[in-house]
């Protein structure tokens, strides 16, 4: 440990004093976690200081802690134990980044807007290295700036390069990726439309009320490369019928229950069927064999 961090001393400073870290990109909800860590605050205080640094306009900016400090206020608290650390803003970013990815539940466009900014932290360090030594590309230092961050986040150099692709999407469609209505793989393919094309795709996808698989989000950026991703290419590209829906049997309930009592549950009914198929199956081998 270094030593000044092994000399810093925890704090108690005034929540009103502390603003949220800029362009922070993991969201503080309101949700199960978030009323454990109240009770917890309520029952034993806070064990983990918070870090923070002196802000520029006075007053401190938040780098790791913002659900504590937010859970803190909830709790009525009126201050909060932190540690005041000099980061520049590189480091900031940094440590900021590396504690909340060991949060429990992150969305896909937290991690990727997390693994951006790391990523962008590293290389501006990478930058202000090759200034001294001449000896280091500006290319090696990005290219070691990814292993560092797919190192350090357990992960793989492509992945993280899929997910930073994710930060080019219109934040309408991060939020279809954060909701899960556009699965991971086909939204890293959508990453490569224009900004007007994807306003084009989501027309298309509520038009179709279908969600990309990855063969239509791969034809959509094959077409984008090739300027040929109208419209009308998209809208027939959405519409088009899935294999799995054309081997899937649906059967509406409406239909169905005219057929068995009101009491009857969707479990029962679908015994039931099956109990009937079984007795036509073994009616039809008997007569197969007669």
């Amino acid at each position: 440990m270094p030593k000044q961090e092994s000399q810093e001393q925890v704090q108690q400073i005034p929540l009103s004093e502390i603003r949220p870290f800029r362009n922070h990109p993991f969201k503080v909800v309101d949700d199960e976690l978030m009323q454990q860590t109240i009770d917890s605050i309520m029952q034993v205080g806070i064990l983990s200081p918070a870090i923070i640094r002196p802000a520029p306009e006075g007053g401190y900016e938040m780098v790791a802690g913002h659900r504590r400090l937010h859970a803190a206020d909830l709790a009525g608290l009126k201050t909060i134990p932190a540690i005041v650390r000099e980061l520049t803003d590189d480091e900031a970013v940094i440590l900021m980044v590396d504690s909340n990815l060991q949060r429990e539940t992150i969305t896909p466009m937290e991690r990727a807007q997390a693994y951006r900014m790391k990523l962008e932290a590293l290389k501006h360090q990478g930058k202000r290295v090759d200034l001294e030594d001449k000896s280091t590309s500006t290319q090696i230092a990005q290219k070691l700036s990814v292993e560092k961050v797919a190192e350090e986040a357990g992960t793989s150099r492509d992945q993280v390069r899929r997910y930073i692709r994710l930060t080019e999407l219109l934040p309408e469609v991060q939020e279809k990726v954060d909701s899960k209505e556009i699965a991971f793989s086909p939204a890293v393919e959508l990453s490569y439309l224009t900004h007007d094309e994807q306003k084009q795709f989501l027309e298309a996808m509520d038009y179709s009320q279908n969600t990309p698989s990855l063969s239509q989000a791969q034809r959509l950026k094959k077409l984008s490369r090739e300027g040929k991703c109208t419209q009308e290419a998209m809208f027939a590209i959405m519409s088009e019928e899935k294999k799995d829906e054309l081997d899937r049997i649906t059967l509406k309930s409406d239909i169905l229950r005219k057929y068995f009592p009101r009491s009857y549950t969707p479990l029962q009914m679908q015994q039931t069927i099956i109990k009937l198929l079984e007795q036509w199956q073994k009616k039809r081998q008997r007569q197969n064999e007669r």
